[in-house]
Order: structure tokens, then C-alpha cells, then sequence
């Protein structure tokens, strides 16, 4: 280290370095230091170096590294490059927000980094500094900004005019990440990007690509002056800049030139991998709901590549936009169904065909003419492997249910299939030939006489008792996934299980949608459960009961089945000397609060603990009984539990109860681990306990909300009209759900893209305790900068609880 060849003390610093602890870099850290400021370019840079892999070795390296400081930032005027660019000071200030702004004000206006890599860092730097200063949408960065973000976004947009290409993309690049950006600070960076889109390296003209289209995607106006140069390089020889053009073009063309990208599209997607051809499908899906009018030209070209050769990831995707889209843009439904009619026809996908025909079987008897589909439908029970026959004979089966008038036909469709050699198949006719004579018998359809006029004739529709359209078209209250959770729930309760009554579906716990529900919703493209491509397929854990806890003990386990549990909600600060959380846990009559307190003190054994609640103020809620946690030693976390009697008399309305947590303090050995004396009774205050009326509301989805608005009535609607403070759509919408407790709907949670500031329509159900069935449709609107306007209809079986819905809006 000592050594006159620069070669071998550049080798030694790193290789000590790597050896060495926090005890015996004391002895070399004036070698270290002087090493940093060196005139040898090789030296300097290996010891910057080795002083970041010690800042990262252990927390007593990095404080002896921090005292580096002034060597480090002489480090940063050296000639070398490369010395620069290691010599940047991020590590040793990155907890440090101000000091972070004040490196990034000082070396972007003293321009004293001649490295580019150096600058690169420092525009990664600056980047950092900007989206941790969270400017609101709406708002410029140079008008609304701290002085260090205005310095920092002036010193990214000097970047753009820098000479090295590398830096220039960094700085555009920096500016395109920004959330929240107005379009004329994307101006400058775009306009940096369009003219790389012309540049002869490919790696130049595909880092433009990607960050362009990755802006197309919030802001696909401002990308829209770069089209000529997007449709130049559809045909540019490097596959992925080809496909992220067209994806790009599809996002930021207008409504008159998707005849002009089709036609250019239809030649390039012949030429490209399986895996491309899906990105460009699903930048299709999306310009069709951008532009619904154009949706029989783009949903004939999807169906002509349903046609081509292709994989089955490829085949998957196009059927998914499909259907996709004729959940989104119902003009579409008729048109569709008949072009994934031709493609199963020589379909060499099973589970494709399937699905496809259990669509068939649940959308084409609402079409104008259900007949037309008979066909193709019988033609897969002649022609195809057993799965797919059983698929067509359910499919055929609900046509009969749906449409009376061909019940006589299928009938006789499907007893050829009662000696179909598959068992699936042959039990499934059985079952549908059963099931549709008894409706025929019960219900025979008259037809009507050849002179009727159009407007006598009746609707093709079962009657309302029929039983064929009871059995197939009636769904199951909830899923399997549901179902399975709540027979769980149903065996942990040992009062359920002690009841003699017989076990239906309504007497089952009611079970709320978890969060891997809520996502498989969302990426649900409407056909059996299939998530769109491209969505992982994890193995779900397994659900654990948030009521086990309470089922455990014996004296909380006889008060019966819990009907909803809350999340925890934190009564201390994670630092406090005594962490308590509370989960509410809502029965019919009862509130069991479970409260989960640890002890953070090494010296200390909390016994007897208890939660002390203040009901003296509640005419809801009585205290009727505690359970202490026995002991609780240091690092531990054990619970208390603690009931309240609900007043059936009173109604339910929001209330604040203050908690105290009791115990007594035992001293301890912390070598030995041993309890010293006795110990006394100490008290230690916690934040107060809110309970609402959202509490006792169970998040629970339904399958069809318009139906079951419907059938629920407006006999007990209540509707009221708000003026709440927020600045966001997104969230006031988000607020709202919080308030209600409620689960939205049709995907109704969050606003769709492109929705253009239009007012904002939320579909709500839920389950309120004494199962109770709750809806809620609620529209949101801005009102220029004043806030937001919310007009919402609650309706449920009770019109009390309608109302005490409707007033948790505060």
C-alpha cells in the first residue's frame, strides 16, 4: 500500500479493503485518505472505490467512511473521469434529503463534472430529489417547486443540450419518469427523444423508443408530434423498436388514421415473434375502448389473426381483447361471438374452445338471433375431443334454459349425446335432458300464430318459476375460492358446529373479499375466470381465519360466530415502549376487541395486562368482560382481549372510546433473564379507539350488480348529495369507500384511463351485520377547484340501515 508502483497500491486498497473490519481500518485510514486525493488517476479511483464496499460492509465502516467527506470532495475536481464519477458523494449523504439538495445545487451550477458518467449519477441524483419533493398534478415544477426542485428540473433540462449522448438521454429520460408533469415540462425532453428516434445506432434509437412510449401511456398528446417519426420506424430492421412504434402509434393516433395503421400493421405482424404480436393485441384492445366507434374494423382484423398460425400465448391474447371488449363496448357482443364462432371451428386449442363455448352459452341467447349459434356449438359435440363436447352440451343446455322457444330442438340435439363414450359428457346430457323435459312439461311453449303482428308476439324468455333457467343460469352466491374459506370459517366455530340445523349456503359465515380477490377481479377478461396473458399464475397461500384468535379461548369461542373482522388498527406509535394495536372483531350483539401488545424494554416483564376501556360516555357500548394476557416478556407480543355489550335498543352511530393499557411491572435481570421483587401496578396511556359504522359492514362483491340492484328495489333507497374537500378524484373516491366499509364493483374502484375528467360512476355491495345486503351507486365529480360533489343511492332489505350508510359520509 506504501509501494512507488501505482499498479500494486491500487491492488493492495482493494484487496485490504475487503479484509479488513471496522477495529483495523482505524490503523489504515490515513493511507485510505491520502490515497482518495492522489495524483495517480488508477490510485484515487481504486480507493473510492474500497470506500464504498466499507460504507456498505457494516454500520461502524460507513461512520469511519462519513469522515471522508472533505478528501472525497477534493476528489471531485480531479482531471480523471472516471475519478470523478466514483468521487460522487450520493452513498455517504443518501439519508440526508438536505444534503442531497445541497450536492445536487452545488455540482449542477458550479459545472465543474466533466465525466459524463459522473453527470449521469448527478441526473439519477437530481431525479431522485424531484419525486421525493411530490409535486401535485396540476401543478409546474418551475412555478410550484421548492428552490432546490426548480434547480434541480433546471439542471436536468441543461442536461438535454449536453454534448454526450448518454447524458442527454439520462436527463430526458429523468424528466419523462417525473410524475405529475405538465406537458410543457415534457416538451423540451420529448422533442431530445424525437430527434434520437433518427439516430443510426440501434441502441440510441431503442432507449428513445422505450421511454417515448412508456409517456405515450399518460400522456400520449404531448408524444403525438412524433408520429412521422414513429411510422418510419415500423419497418426499422430491430424487431422491438419496430413493435414499441406501432404499440406507441396505436396509443397516440387520432380516430382518423386506424384504417392507415391497420393496413401498415397487417404486413409487420406476419414478421415478428409470437411475443410482440401480443404487446401490439393489447395496444389494439386499448385503442378500441379509446374509440368505440371503430370497433367492428379492429375486432374484424383481431379475428383475422385468429385465422394466421400463431401460438397459443398469441391465440389466448386475441381472444381475450375479444372478449374483452365485448364487456366494455357491448355493440360489439354480436359481431364478436360470430367471429370466435369460425374460430372454433378448427380450433387446435382445448381450453380455448371451451371457454369460448361456455361464452357462447352465456351471452349468444341474449343476442337478436340465438339460433344462428347452433350450430357451430353442435358442430364441436360431433366433431371434438370429450372436454370439449362436455363444454358444447352445457353450452346447448343453457340455450334451452334462456330461449323456450329452441328448447324442442336442442332436446333432441341432446339425446344424442346420451351415449357419448365420455362419462362427463354422457352425465351432462343426462342431466340437461332431465331437467329441460321437466320445464317443457311445467311450461310448454306455444308459439306464435303466423299473422301476429311483431309487436303481439312475446318475448323469447322463460317465465319467471321455470326451473331449467333456475338451475342453469342462476349463479352460486359465491365463488368456490369463497365458498371453500367459508365452510373453513363454518368448522372453526365450535357453536356451528354443535347446531343440529341443516347447513345450507345461507346459513354459511360471511366472508369478505381479500386483496387476491380484488386482483383477480380486475384482470378477470370475462370468460370463466381467465386471467389476460401475461398475469403470473402464484400459488395462493393459504387463507388464514382472522377470528382463530377468538375461537381459541374457550369463553369468547361460546358468544358464537364472528361475523366480520376488522384490520388492526395502531394505538402507539412502532417506537413506543409498549406497542398496541386492536382488532375489532363484530359480532351480532358483542364487540370482542383484541388488543396485541409488545414489550420492547429488555429489562421488563409486563404480567396481568389488560386494556382498560371508558364507557361512561357510550349509551351503545358496556364493558362486560376482560381477558388479561398472563405475561408478557421482553420481544414478546401476546393479546388481551377485551368485550362490549351491544345495546340492541340504541342504534348504531360512530363513537371515540379512550384506552389505557393496565399491568404490572416486574423488574428484570437482563444477563440472567431472572424476575427481580415483586412488581407494582403501572398504567400506560394509548391513543383513542374509533368505532364506525364502516365496522360493521362486510366487504363482499356481487356478481352482477345491475341485477341485483334491481331485485333488491327502491322501497328503502335513501339518497343524499355531498360537497367533500378533496383536491383528486382518485382520491375522493378512495375516501369514499373507506368511509362506507363497502366493496366496489365492476372494476368501478378505480377510474378508467382516458375517462377525460368525466364524473365518475362507483358501484358499491356489502354485507352490514345481522346479514343485511347493502348497495350503494354513487357518481363523483369535480367542481372546479372547489372540491368534489358526490350524489349517492343506498339501498339495502332495512331502511335504517340505508340511512346509517348514507350518513357515514362526513
Amino acid at each position: 500500500m506504501t509501494c512507488d508502483v501505482d499498479l500494486y497500491r491500487a491492488n493492495a486498497l482493494r484487496v485490504l479493503t475487503r479484509i479488513v473490519d471496522a477495529a483495523m481500518l482505524g490503523a489504515i485510514e490515513r493511507y485510505v485518505k491520502q490515497a482518495v486525493v492522489d495524483s495517480s488517476a488508477q490510485v484515487s479511483s481504486s480507493a473510492l472505490v474500497s470506500a464504498s464496499h466499507l460504507f456498505n460492509s457494516s454500520p461502524e465502516c460507513a461512520a469511519v467512511v462519513r469522515r471522508w467527506i472533505t478528501e472525497t470532495t477534493e476528489a471531485t475536481s480531479s482531471p480523471n473521469e472516471m475519478v470523478q464519477f466514483h468521487a460522487v458523494l450520493y452513498q455517504i449523504k443518501q439519508h440526508d434529503r438536505l444534503g442531497i439538495s445541497k450536492l445536487v445545487t452545488q455540482y449542477s451550477q458550479r459545472n465543474n463534472l466533466r465525466s459524463p458518467l459522473a453527470l449521469v449519477l448527478l441526473i439519477r441524483y437530481s431525479t431522485r430529489l424531484l419525486r421525493a419533493e411530490g409535486i401535485p398534478a396540476g401543478e409546474s415544477i418551475t412555478q410550484h417547486g421548492s428552490p432546490a426542485a426548480k434547480a434541480a428540473f433546471q439542471f436536468l433540462e441543461a442536461s438535454l443540450r449536453h454534448k454526450s449522448e448518454m447524458v442527454v438521454y439520462e436527463a430526458a429520460k429523468g424528466i419523462c419518469g417525473l410524475p405529475n408533469l405538465e406537458p410543457q415540462d415534457l416538451s423540451g425532453a420529448v422533442s431530445v427523444l424525437q430527434l434520437f428516434l433518427s439516430s443510426p445506432k440501434p441502441t440510441v434509437r431503442f432507449a428513445a423508443m422505450k421511454t417515448l412510449a412508456a409517456v405515450s401511456a399518460t400522456q400520449p398528446r404531448v408524444v403525438a408530434k412524433c408520429n412521422e417519426d414513429l411510422e418510419a420506424l415500423i419497418s426499422d430492421s430491430n424487431r422491438s423498436i419496430a413493435t414499441l412504434a406501432i404499440t406507441t402509434l396505436l396509443k397516440t393516433g387520432s380516430e382518423n388514421s386506424v384504417d392507415r395503421l391497420l393496413k401498415q400493421i397487417s404486413s409487420f405482424l406476419t414478421d415478428i415473434a409470437d411475443e410482440y404480436k401480443i404487446s401490439v393485441v393489447r395496444s389494439l384492445q386499448q385503442l378500441c375502448l379509446t374509440y368505440p366507434a371503430k370497433h367492428r374494423i379492429l375486432v374484424g382484423f383481431l379475428s383475422n389473426f385468429l385465422r394466421e398460425e400463431g401460438g397459443f400465448d398469441f391465440k389466448k391474447s386475441i381472444v381475450a381483447s375479444i372478449v374483452s371488449l365485448i364487456r366494455s363496448v357491448p355493440e360489439t357482443t354480436e359481431s364478436s361471438l360470430l367471429h370466435l364462432c369460425e374460430f372454433i371451428e378448427d380450433c387446435e386449442f382445448t381450453m380455448l374452445s371451451t371457454q369460448i363455448l361456455h361464452l357462447l352459452g352465456e351471452l349468444g341467447p341474449q343476442t337478436s338471433a340465438p339460433a344462428r349459434y347452433i350450430r357451430f356449438i353442435y358442430n364441436r359435440v360431433i366433431l371434438e375431443n370429450a372436454a370439449v363436447r362436455a363444454a358444447a352440451v352445457s353450452s346447448l343446455a343453457k340455450f334451452a334454459a334462456q330461449c323456450p322457444s329452441l328448447r324442442s330442438s336442442i332436446l333432441t340435439l341432446l339425446k344424442r349425446s346420451l351415449a357419448d363414450e365420455d362419462d362427463e359428457t354422457r352425465d351432462r346430457a343426462s342431466v340437461a335432458v332431465s331437467v329441460i323435459e321437466a320445464a317443457m312439461e311445467k311450461n310448454p311453449y306455444i308459439p306464435p300464430p303466423e299473422d301476429a303482428e311483431p309487436e303481439d308476439i312475446q318475448p323469447d324468455k322463460p317465465v319467471d318459476d321455470d326451473s331449467a333457467a333456475f338451475i342453469y343460469m342462476e349463479s352460486l352466491p359465491m365463488s368456490f375460492d369463497k365458498l371453500e374459506r367459508s365452510l373453513k370459517a363454518y368448522t372453526s366455530s365450535a357453536v356451528d358446529m354443535s347446531n343440529s340445523t341443516p347447513l345450507t349456503l345461507s346459513a354459511l359465515p360471511i366472508v369478505e373479499d381479500t386483496a387476491e380477490d380484488l386482483i383477480a377481479a380486475d384482470a378477470v377478461n370475462g370468460m370463466d375466470g381467465e386471467t389476460t396473458p401475461g398475469i403470473a399464475e402464484e400459488k395462493k397461500a393459504e387463507p388464514v381465519d382472522p377470528a382463530a384468535a377468538v375461537y381459541a379461548i374457550p369463553e369468547l369461542a361460546s358468544l358464537g360466530r364472528v361475523f366480520r373482522t376488522s384490520q388492526p388498527v395502531a394505538l402507539t406509535e412502532s417506537e413506543t415502549e409498549y406497542v398496541v394495536t386492536c382488532i375489532k372483531h363484530i359480532y351480532e350483539e358483542q364487540l370482542v376487541l383484541q388488543f396485541t401488545v409488545q414489550n420492547t424494554i429488555e429489562t421488563q416483564c409486563l404480567k396481568n395486562v389488560t386494556v382498560a376501556i371508558d364507557d361512561s360516555d357510550s349509551e351503545l357500548f358496556d364493558v362486560s368482560g376482560e381477558i388479561a394476557a398472563e405475561s408478557i416478556a421482553y420481544g414478546e407480543t401476546k393479546n388481551c382481549f377485551t368485550v362490549l355489550q351491544r345495546n340492541m335498543d340504541s342504534s348504531l352511530m360512530p363513537g371515540v372510546f379512550a384506552c389505557e393499557l393496565h399491568f404490572s411491572l416486574v423488574e428484570v435481570d437482563p444477563v440472567s433473564g431472572e424476575e427481580e421483587g415483586e412488581g407494582f401496578d403501572e398504567e400506560y396511556p394509548t391513543d383513542d379507539l374509533e368505532i364506525t359504522t364502516a365496522d360493521f359492514m362486510a366487504k363482499v362483491s356481487v356478481p352482477d350488480f345491475r341485477k341485483a340492484w334491481e331485485t333488491i328495489g327502491n322501497s328503502n333507497e335513501v339518497l343524499e348529495k355531498f360537497a367533500l374537500q378533496f383536491k383528486k378524484l382518485e382520491e375522493a373516491i378512495a375516501a369514499v369507500m373507506n368511509f362506507l366499509g363497502m366493496q366496489p364493483c365492476d372494476g368501478t374502484g378505480v377510474i378508467k384511463p382516458n375517462s377525460g375528467g368525466k364524473p365518475h360512476m362507483l358501484h358499491l355491495s356489502g354485507v352490514f351485520v345481522g346479514g343485511k345486503s347493502v348497495l350503494a351507486r354513487s357518481q363523483i365529480a369535480m367542481q372546479g377547484d372547489s372540491g368534489v360533489i358526490l350524489k349517492i343511492a343506498v339501498r339495502s332489505e332495512d331502511e335504517t340501515i340505508s340511512r346509517l350508510v348514507a350518513d357515514c359520509i362526513r
